[in-house]
């Protein structure tokens, strides 16, 4: 794998040493890591920091090392299958791709290398690369902060996220820093927890906590709604772009086995103005609530998430004549919108 490092930057994939958080090569025996001259997030440290980035590191590092912990894949394989279906429906094969905040390669295994040549994965979460998946697609990986991508500008033909850029602090950087990383016509495809994700969750805390506590604190980290997303991709100089939706429910036993497969994904909350912990009391008054307000006959209760696909395609003179390219129709003109409901 070392030698993958130097065909990486000997290739002109890498950006220079500042573009980068931490930059890593991850083989059976062997690791390459760069300094960033950047630091990382934390109090104080940027006008956009809504997350703890080195507590989400954390949590992802400890999820994927559970010895059970791909028991806890089941929404990240299933929105990572809605992902690629996305990349199969676009007539044209990719020699280069990224995945940002690729997990354990959650695309890249329904994918094809007829398709997508080769594709590198990146993520904040050393342990989760090295509990990668075995796929089809010759795949390199690199350890780095989704916030501060390390490639060069026109690297990439098709860029794609899933289930990673909610816990981005400044989202609209994220996104120009994509579209920086595609080459001209190429596209980015990728999949955010909307805005609406886990409410019954977060009613029934919020309603349990002023009941016993005279008061609430913020349990659930803040999502993007989807009217935002689309002005979001179109300031990042996306066109072509389709926003569709999806909302994904799991039923489950009851709250604390909703709580215990959100630590097990990784999901817990890290925003800086979370509270610590929840009492026993305020706990089992939220249990109650939950199955008063959303319970099945059965005595499960849903937890919703509403996921969110985004497309948007990096301009090109060609796209003036080009209209089929995705699975939502998208026409050719420049920042046109597309929301599809489920």
């Amino acid at each position: 794998m070392r030698l993958g490092v130097l065909r990486a930057l000997s290739c002109g994939l890498l950006g220079p040493p500042g573009r980068w958080s931490c930059f890593s090569a991850l083989g059976c025996s062997s690791k390459i890591t760069f300094k960033a001259r950047r630091r990382m997030s934390g109090p104080g440290r940027s006008s956009i920091n809504v997350f703890n980035r080195e507590m989400k590191k954390k949590q992802k590092n400890w999820a994927a090392s559970l010895e059970d912990a791909h028991q806890y894949d089941y929404l990240r394989d299933e929105v990572g299958r809605r992902v690629a279906d996305r990349i199969y429906d676009i007539s044209r094969s990719f020699p280069l791709s990224l995945d940002v905040g690729c997990g354990k390669s959650h695309i890249a295994e329904h994918l094809n290398k007829e398709i997508v040549h080769q594709m590198i994965l990146s993520d904040i979460s050393e342990e989760s690369l090295r509990r990668r998946r075995l796929t089809d697609v010759p795949t390199r990986c690199v350890l780095a902060d989704e916030e501060f991508l390390p490639f060069k500008e026109k690297t990439f033909d098709l860029v794609v996220s899933s289930l990673s850029l909610h816990w981005i602090n400044d989202l609209p950087g994220a996104l120009r820093q994509i579209q920086q990383v595609l080459k001209p016509d190429g596209v980015f495809i990728g999949a955010m927890v909307g805005g609406d994700s886990l409410y019954e969750l977060r009613c029934s805390l919020q309603l349990a906590e002023t009941e016993r506590e005279g008061g609430f604190s913020p349990h659930i980290s803040p999502y993007t709604a989807v009217t935002d997303l689309g002005n979001l991709l179109g300031r990042a100089g996306f066109n072509m772009l389709t926003v569709d939706i999806d909302d994904v429910e799991i039923h489950y036993p009851g709250i604390l086995e909703v709580l215990m497969d959100l630590q097990g994904m990784g999901e817990s909350n890290c925003a800086w103005n979370r509270k610590g912990l929840l009492h026993r009391d305020t706990v089992l008054a939220a249990a109650a609530i939950y199955k008063e307000m959303y319970g099945n006959a059965d005595g499960s209760v849903p937890a919703t998430f509403e996921i969110l696909y985004m497309i948007g395609w990096k301009p090109h003179h060609s796209q003036v004549t080009s209209v089929d390219r995705s699975t939502a129709g998208a026409t050719g003109a420049a920042n046109d919108v597309i929301l599809l409901p489920e």
